[in-house]
């Protein structure tokens, strides 16, 4: 299943909506389905992922509204935490010229990063370094501490894409050489169009994944160059915080960053990015 959240373009009060996208393009609104729930988050919360998902499929089947109709948001808003993995490809590890790392490097984002598949992504004036990262991003479904890998696909809700908008010179050169301020600006994390729930996916360690601007390929690889898996970045996590439902775990980025082509190149105003990884979809920003 596709969820999404969506605004209907003639509902004057913008109300966020839960909703199925299907395979044709047109949108379920599950309105009925979850008529407490104010949000995705919200619905996970309150009913778990596997209830969320049976009522959801009892709903399936109702009548579908144009996606013209409809303004696609971020699936999840305001999540508890935006964590991400950094290193975490082979092929961008030898692009960086690291060693690839014995464990899972976090770093992270904040709720105020997130915003939606099709949004524009603010310039800040603060940086003259901005570069793009396309990432698989999991949601989790349920609260979890200490979660064992082997166990650790329970805990998923789905599957999502991201972008991580990162301020090079931030990450880098200044603020002492944390990663924070040149990874958490605001609207530093576009995610969707939606959460694919893990039954679509037989195996996130086999999907491509892409990055294009101005139409121009930049990143092309496949989650098979992972260097520490899906499951295993979960349980690393838990081990130091309890995941909540709605929490968002950005994978890492393959080689192809505007950082490490020779020269340099960054984006700039008016630059259209679209991230995409297999089987989930697009995501496209202009940068503004």
């Amino acid at each position: 299943m596709r969820f999404i959240q969506f605004r209907l373009l003639n509902d004057l009060t913008k109300a966020t909506r839960i909703g199925l996208q299907k395979t044709s393009g047109g949108i379920v609104d599950l309105s009925k389905a979850f008529p407490s729930s104010s949000s995705l988050k919200d619905a996970l919360t309150k009913l778990g992922p596997k209830a969320l998902v049976e009522r959801a499929r009892q709903y399936s089947s109702s009548e579908e509204k144009e996606i013209s109709h409809c303004e696609i948001m971020a699936p999840i808003t305001a999540p508890s935490k935006v964590a991400c993995v950094g290193l975490n490809y082979r092929d961008h590890c030898e692009e960086t010229g690291k060693p690839v790392p014995p464990e899972p490097i976090f770093f992270s984002k904040f709720p105020s990063c997130i915003t939606g598949p099709f949004d524009d992504i603010p310039y800040p004036e603060v940086t003259k370094e901005l570069d793009w990262e396309a990432e698989l991003a999991v949601v989790i479904g349920k609260r979890g501490k200490n979660i064992d890998a082997t166990s650790a696909h329970d805990y998923i809700f789905g599957f999502t894409v991201a972008h991580d908008v990162t301020a090079r010179d931030w990450q880098f050169t200044r603020n002492g050489g944390q990663w924070l301020l040149g990874k958490a600006m605001d609207g530093f994390c576009p995610i969707g169009p939606g959460i694919v729930t893990p039954d679509e996916i037989a195996d996130p360690h086999n999907l491509a994944i892409s990055c294009r601007v101005n139409g121009q390929l930049k990143q092309n690889s496949s989650t098979a160059q992972l260097v520490h898996g899906v499951y295993d970045c979960v349980a690393w996590l838990s081990k130091f915080c309890t995941l909540q439902p709605g929490d968002i775990i950005l994978t890492g980025t393959p080689p192809g960053v505007g950082a490490f082509a020779k020269p340099p190149l960054f984006l700039k105003k008016g630059d259209v990015v679209e991230c995409e990884v297999e089987k989930i979809g697009i995501i496209r920003n202009q940068v503004v």
